[in-house]
């Protein structure tokens, strides 16, 4: 009788989603601190000669030639194992965002380990873009698929949701709109991650977002503009899972870096960041909480197109910036390493507040 007591005030202590999100956040935390150099120490054996610096990064870079990347993986284990000791388990949200970690971790750790068995300096020494791509929308259209069957009957099936509570039938298009969602995100949290600590930072801003957000659905009249899904619940645990990992990440990774998160992490965040806003039909409040990131991706797309049309028309490739992603551009200009992760914080920090206020009164 004494274990049944115990066992059933267990499972009534930690049904409090606050509870699953607090316990989730600490022990995530607390493995990151107790394993994080012992596995700097394990990536340092392992791979010897560290990450390859690339040549389209400033010269002030090639200080960090030797610092061990794949700090991803510890991150994705931080937040695989708490979630799952907390988050309800028949409840299918959880799981489909921790399938969304793990499948673009998985991408990401193939285009590290290349990287890292290759030792080239050129930026294309990963998965070929096209290939990686490929991979990313077949991981998308089965996220898309599970993300649909966990919507309640009131929501039409492969839809957006707008402010207002207006309700966007998507049909077919719902699939691409979702690659636009998990793919953008995961390849607009790749680019952002490239100075110390700065992705961890932009990061957790868009995580509070997704929080306010994840309590607004699961309380019937508390927001306006987020529709009610109580299945949503089931990211309680596992978003405190990500914010602890994130924050014990940090700890190892603000300048100088002892390990670079790399593709393995950066991916796995952002296709897990984009697949539980689908999962709270917060598609939009997201794009806006991660404006700074948006801003990034932005600059590498406008660099690259505007190069190839400018020396198609004259013969001679121009640049916008003089060098992308945008906070090589800063650096470039003389801006410390530092003062970059800090303001574009600070922005991340006003996007975020943007959005909450949108979340609130739009």
């Amino acid at each position: 009788m004494l274990t049944s007591f115990l066992l059933d005030s267990g499972a009534s202590f930690f049904a409090s989603g606050w509870t699953q999100f607090a316990a989730a956040f600490g022990l995530a935390f607390l493995i990151m601190l107790i394993f994080g150099k012992p596995f700097i120490n394990a990536m340092h054996r392992i791979q010897k000669k560290g990450q390859p610096i690339s040549e389209n990064v400033p010269e002030a870079h090639l200080k960090k030639t030797g610092t061990p990347t794949m700090g991803g993986i510890l991150i994705c284990i931080s937040i695989i194992i708490p979630s799952i000791l907390f988050m309800p388990i028949s409840n299918p949200t959880g799981w489909i965002a921790l399938l969304a970690l793990v499948l673009f971790g998985a991408i990401g750790f193939a285009d590290d380990y290349k990287k890292v068995v290759s030792q080239s300096k050129k930026a294309a020494n990963g998965l070929s873009p096209l290939f990686r791509l490929g991979v990313e929308a077949l991981c998308v259209i089965l996220l898309a698929f599970l993300i649909n069957k966990t919507m309640p009957p009131y929501i039409p099936e492969l839809s957006l949701s707008l402010p207002f509570g207006i309700i966007l039938p998507l049909g077919i298009f719902y699939y691409v709109f979702a690659y636009f969602v998990i793919a953008g995100s995961a390849n607009a949290t790749n680019i952002t991650d490239g100075l110390d600590g700065m992705l961890a930072k932009l990061y957790m801003p868009v995580l509070i977002v997704l929080v306010v957000a994840l309590y607004g659905a699961t309380r019937i009249g508390f927001m306006d503009t987020v529709m009610f899904l109580p299945t949503a619940s089931g990211l309680y645990a596992v978003l405190g899972a990500a914010f602890g990992a994130v924050l014990g990440f940090l700890w190892f990774n603000s300048k100088p870096a002892s390990i670079f998160m790399g593709d393995v992490g950066s991916l796995a965040l952002g296709g897990f960041m984009g697949t539980v806003a689908m999962l709270l039909k917060s598609e939009i409040i997201m794009a806006i909480a991660a404006g700074m990131m948006v801003l990034i991706l932005l600059s590498s797309f406008i660099q690259t197109m505007y190069f190839k049309a400018s020396r198609k028309i004259t013969g001679t490739g121009k640049r916008v910036f003089l060098r992308a992603p945008l906070h090589h551009h800063f650096e470039e200009l003389g801006w410390p390493e530092t003062k970059i992760v800090e303001r574009f914080f600070i922005m991340s920090i006003l996007f975020s507040g943007l959005a909450l206020i949108l979340l609130k009164f739009a």
